[in-house]
């Protein structure tokens, strides 16, 4: 019996004999490809598009989020949004938590601090029909099969749409951002003034990044007919051309001096500050700086770039609260243009890894069924205590001696009595979980080696994949290794990252290492070519037909037709993965309907993590796109035509534009990376 696929085949094949083609190969529906070439744009002819007024960047983390911009006029002022309301104990950052909340009527309600705070104030009653999500990033990165139909789970266990809660965050964020440009320009300000970036993970496959232009979209930040507005920019790169514009009293250099030789504990600030001043000066000094929203950036390169040579290599490493992202730049100089050495790397193990062994934590003592039914019947209680446990965990540091307490909320204590018909003290004596006791003021007390334990799978998984990075050919002589994302603030991941380099790298920490990508990303709307060569994370390419070449192909690939012998299935690539990319380099091929009839060509993309791929069946190829060509209304007399393709693989996300060449007329091309 016949495959579909090869009935489909056969069809093709059919159509294509009808009027024979001189071309060697046909393939997927309707596709001769004529001459595969790979051209190098000229890149200084890339179009300016529209010139705009202010560049503003979201950063839609997994825990929290930001946007800060800049004016054309003035490149070296980023601003930083205004000051939230709300904000919490022992943790002080300009940004607001990724949270949302949707009334019981699915309309959004509220954005970060303020969600969360209404929602804690609701009685648990009502607050159970009211939807409320946070962390829900990940699911983007964790979702095999992405669509525009994926679905989250609210607090109370609801299902909503990822989409529509993805473009509510995003229409706040534009809302906020134009009344704050609109007080500042002392008139309404017009969207279409405005560039908008979106940073997401170098991690993140095409559909991921897709999904939130769609999202974007939808929220009208931007729209359909000019996409060109939005630009998405990869976390680890944004940081990446904020670090080359460090000063040297803007960072801390842990390789500088010992941990504890210079007289005080890592808990001030791991490493020593660079302006050689004491470090109780050092603190007031970056409080000072936290109080203004206005970072001036130098025109000039920053210091420590000054330090650099061309050709010299560093790593940036992105710890946020989701992912860890791992990038390898070498400086080409002049202009101090980037170049990537090695595909982006890294993983789901942000610091939301500890949050989930915490409730590992609980589950051991309390009972798994408990923990669940709280977090569904008293889902305001949880986030109380999970906000609890959060600044308790920003006081982990490796040499900490005295205990961490957790409040635990009091209908935690009383809906566990109600639950197991025992306390919560009685729990915990029986659980034989050492390090962890009761306190007599009614909060857990956890030992420093307990909180420590929590952090261990999570910075061991980062510790492994930089071992592995480094151990690279590519990845030797690496002058910085540049720690930004939130999670960097974290005294025991400084610790395990300068044990595990042991002096190969000098570790870099900017101060506000949390707003690091917020401020590069602004600097790189301003000017998205600074990046100049890319590494592409997979092999991409079609399933073609070629001509059956006897000991080459295996037989069972063999296809008869008209008595011509075919191999099926055979991958043409479009560019591998780890392969270097200029920005706006592309990969031509040419396509011809297999009728003179026919309206749309769509040609299925496969791609691969292998960079030698022979056929489209092998088990490491995914389907994973869609490219159309809309040839309708472009008819022509000439017997063949010609649709020549140009995919763009450099930029951050893949692009394709397509011509038929006998008439010149463009034809709409698009690529779709989204399961339907």
């Amino acid at each position: 019996m016949m495959t579909e696929k090869e009935t489909a085949t056969e069809k093709i094949i059919s159509d294509a004999m009808a009027n024979p083609s001189p071309a060697k190969s046909m393939g997927d529906p309707g596709i001769t490809p004529l001459s595969p070439s790979h051209t190098q744009n000229d890149t200084d002819q890339v179009p300016s598009g529209p010139s705009f007024v202010v560049v503003v960047a979201i950063d839609f983390g997994t825990t929290s989020s930001g946007y800060a911009y800049a004016f054309t006029k003035e490149p070296e002022c980023i601003h930083t949004m205004r000051r939230w309301e709300g904000g919490d104990p022992g943790v002080s950052n300009q940004k607001t938590p990724t949270t949302i909340l949707l009334t019981p009527d699915r309309k959004f309600h509220s954005f970060g601090y303020a969600a969360r705070d209404f929602y804690h104030d609701l009685d648990p009653s009502e607050s159970k029909h009211w939807l409320y999500l946070e962390k829900f990033k990940m699911k983007l990165h964790t979702t095999a099969n992405l669509s525009i139909d994926t679905d989250l789970h609210a607090a109370n266990g609801k299902r909503v749409k990822a989409l529509d809660i993805f473009a509510y965050a995003l229409a706040f964020f534009k809302e906020q951002a134009l009344k704050e440009l609109s007080d500042q320009t002392g008139g309404e300000f017009d969207n279409n003034d405005v560039r908008w970036v979106i940073t997401v993970p170098a991690i993140w496959k095409m559909p991921a990044k897709q999904f939130m232009r769609e999202a974007a979209y939808k929220s009208g930040l931007v729209s359909r007919e000019n996409p060109e507005q939005l630009i998405i920019a990869l976390e680890p790169e944004a940081a990446s051309i904020y670090c080359r514009k460090l000063r040297l009293h803007q960072m801390v250099d842990l390789s500088s001096k010992g941990t504890t030789e210079n007289g005080f504990s890592p808990t001030e600030n791991v490493g020593s500050v660079m302006t050689q001043v004491s470090p109780g000066h050092a603190k007031e000094h970056v409080r000072r700086n936290r109080q203004s929203r206005t970072f001036l950036v130098e025109n000039v390169v920053g210091e420590l770039w000054s330090e650099l040579e061309e050709g010299d290599r560093y790593v940036v490493v992105d710890c946020g609260g989701g992912t860890v992202d791992l990038t390898v730049h070498q400086i080409r100089l002049p202009e101090g243009h980037l170049k990537e050495l090695y595909k982006a790397s890294g993983g789901p193990y942000g610091s939301i890894g500890i949050d989930y062994e915490f409730e590992k934590l609980l589950c051991k003592i309390f009972g798994q069924d408990f923990i669940d039914q709280f977090k569904i019947k008293r889902p305001a209680a949880w986030v109380d205590l999970m906000i609890a446990f959060e600044s308790r965990k920003r006081a982990a540091a490796p040499d900490r001696t005295n205990p961490l307490n957790i409040n635990l909320p009091f209908s935690f204590i009383d809906y566990y009595k109600k639950f197991r018909g025992h306390s919560v003290e009685h729990a915990l004596r029986k659980s034989n979980v050492d390090f962890v006791k009761w306190s007599s003021q009614g909060m857990l007390r956890m030992n420093p080696d307990a909180m420590n334990s929590l952090f261990k799978p999570t910075i061991d998984h980062i510790i492994q994949h930089l071992t592995e990075l480094f151990e690279k050919p590519e990845v030797s002589d690496i002058k910085f290794l540049f720690l930004v994302g939130g999670f960097a603030e974290s005294p025991l991941l400084q610790k395990a990252v300068q044990n595990m380099l042991q002096g190969r790298s000098r570790i870099i920490i900017p101060h506000d290492v949390g707003l690091t990508i917020l401020k590069g990303a602004v600097l790189f709307g301003l000017d998205p070519s600074v990046i100049k060569v890319r590494r592409s994370p997979l092999t991409y390419g079609v399933g073609v037909l070629n001509r059956f070449v006897e000991g080459k192909h295996p037989p069972e690939k063999l296809l008869v037709k008209d008595g011509t012998r075919w191999c099926t299935d055979v991958f043409d690539t479009f560019i591998a993965a780890d392969q270097s990319v200029a920005l706006g380099e592309s990969v031509k091929r040419s396509y011809t309907p297999a009728k003179p009839s026919q309206q749309v060509i769509v040609i299925h993309v496969y791609c691969s993590e292998k960079e030698k791929v022979g056929f489209i069946s092998e088990s490491s190829v995914k389907k994973c796109g869609t490219l159309r060509l809309d040839v309708s209304g472009t008819e022509s007399s000439s017997p063949r035509r010609e649709i020549q393709t140009l995919m763009q693989f450099g930029d951050t996300e893949i692009r394709a534009m397509a011509v038929d060449v006998s008439t010149g007329r463009t034809v709409k091309a698009s690529i779709d990376f989204l399961s339907h």
